[in-house]
């Protein structure tokens, strides 16, 4: 092949992998405009751009009151919401499946969902909380999900921070969270159980303006950080012995990007609940149709889950109208056969 050529191709990859990640933006706004249409209420789309339009550049739209509270306050924050919580929790099972080197990995993996778990276990069941007022759940959640963060911290510590220790870690410490939560669960009433169950299954429904600022803050301060560690992503696809050989510090690198990953997580999982599959299947479907390059993997996977999650949720919401059903189990029953399916295209291939 000339030199012309190989530029030709490059450009024609590059072209691509940015025209995907377009397509993904405007998946995003077309679901987007779905998501706040849908519910019990039912506005035209002249409505829903007014109070769009009310809500980003002021007044002046035409726009009934009830539409606006109801476009703005409710269905907004929620939509929002899964767009955020999508984008995070992808990103994170992409960085987290290149550093650990396991096509299981996911914000799910080191005991980040389990501790969140047992921080709203003893919120609901035991009234237990650090902080109290309408938080309290919220501020539970965040403090226990961060608890496999020091002891990933402390693993690398004594040197134990191989990515094969690591993933043991999580599976111990999934047990640990597991089997306290499952103690109380044992001597907790039935609306306790309920309560908690609700919490688990993933909800998006609770989403206030209030929650989306923090939410945005831990987003916009860690995306870039994790960024920066992309061009160090795409060398550790080589092997850790090739990328010391390159001048990378590979267990700097993979205790920084599991640190990061999981506190993305863990600021996503306490205000949404657990929800499944987003970041494990995202960046597998992404790989497979734009490549393994971190530069374009992330932003591709991050928009990949967005796209997801909000298409999960308004499926949510019409399925069984006017009742809403929690998002986790239909990103649960679409992640499912999809892992599946790459499970068995993947059959007899070397790695993923």
């Amino acid at each position: 092949m000339t030199a012309e050529s190989i530029h030709a191709a490059y450009r024609g990859d590059i072209a691509k992998k940015t025209g995907f990640i377009v397509l993904l933006l405007f998946a995003a706004a077309g679901l987007s405009m779905i998501g706040l249409g849908s519910g019990p209420m039912k506005f035209s789309v002249g409505r829903i751009a007014a109070a769009v339009m009310n809500t980003l550049f002021g007044t002046g739209f035409e726009c009934p009151p009830e539409a606006l509270t109801v476009i703005t306050l409710i269905r907004m924050p929620r939509v929002v919401l899964a767009l955020l919580a999508g984008f995070g929790l992808a990103i994170a099972g992409m960085q987290m499946q290149v550093v650990l080197r396991n096509p299981l990995a996911s914000p799910l993996t080191l005991g980040v969902s389990a501790g969140a778990a047992l921080g709203a276990g003893l919120a609901i069941l035991t009234g237990f909380t650090v902080v109290g007022g309408r938080y309290m759940l919220i501020a539970n959640a965040f403090i226990f999900s961060l608890i496999p963060c020091a002891v990933v911290y402390a693993l690398s510590k004594i040197g134990a921070s191989g990515h094969g220790m690591l993933i043991l870690a999580g599976v111990a410490m999934n047990f640990i969270f597991s089997s306290v939560s499952t103690l109380l669960s044992y001597f907790s009433n039935s609306e306790e159980l309920k309560s908690l169950s609700l919490w688990m299954m993933g909800n998006l429904g609770r989403a206030t303006w209030s929650d989306i600022a923090p939410l945005t803050a831990v987003l916009t301060v860690i995306t870039p950080l994790l960024f920066l560690q992309n061009q160090k992503l795409n060398v550790l696809n080589a092997g850790d012995e090739s990328a010391q050989g390159l001048g990378v510090d590979v267990e700097r690198t993979r205790i920084a990007v599991i640190l990061l990953t999981a506190m993305v997580s863990a600021a996503i999982i306490c205000f949404t609940g657990i929800i499944g599959f987003v970041g494990l299947v995202s960046p597998h479907i992404v790989r497979l149709l734009i490549g393994n390059d971190a530069r374009y993997l992330m932003p591709a996977s991050g928009l990949f889950g967005a796209v997801f999650l909000l298409a999960s949720d308004v499926v949510a919401l019409k399925i069984i109208e006017p009742a809403v059903l929690p998002v986790g189990i239909i990103t649960a029953f679409a992640g499912g056969p999809v892992l599946l399916f790459l499970i068995i295209r993947r059959q007899g291939s070397r790695g993923w």
